[in-house]
């Protein structure tokens, strides 16, 4: 079942005040944009790499990622991009990135941003 949540009920969760909240968001997502895989001309944010963004109260931000694929030849540095890129956003305490493979990546994630920059589209 789909349910739709109420911004006011989102915000109400968090201890950081809405509008810093909403700051927050679009410079981690602009950060993000920042990271590229080195292999396909996208940032990692458009091509549907990032699963999940959490701000914590204490304005610290855990990040669940993937890669395009397991044996990815920068599957040891590509944390350590992000953490930086996030980590340079005003007001994130601190940044912590778990690369995950489930559920496996697929092209169909990609935006169509994404999607015209590799000629797919």
């Amino acid at each position: 079942m789909n349910e739709t949540v109420a911004a006011d009920e989102i915000t109400a969760a968090s201890a950081i005040p809405a509008e810093e909240l909403a700051r927050l968001t679009d410079d981690i997502v602009s950060a993000l944009k920042t990271v590229y895989d080195p292999e396909i001309p996208a940032d990692i944010y458009e091509l549907g790499l990032v699963y999940k963004i959490d701000i914590e109260d204490d304005r610290s931000v855990k990040i669940d990622m993937t890669l395009t694929a397991p044996g990815c030849p920068v599957a040891g540095e590509m944390p350590g991009w992000v953490e930086n890129a996030v980590g340079a956003v005003e007001g994130v305490s601190g940044v912590d990135v778990k690369m995950v493979f489930d559920p496996p990546w697929t092209p169909d994630r990609m935006s169509e941003e994404a999607q015209v920059a590799v000629g797919w589209y």
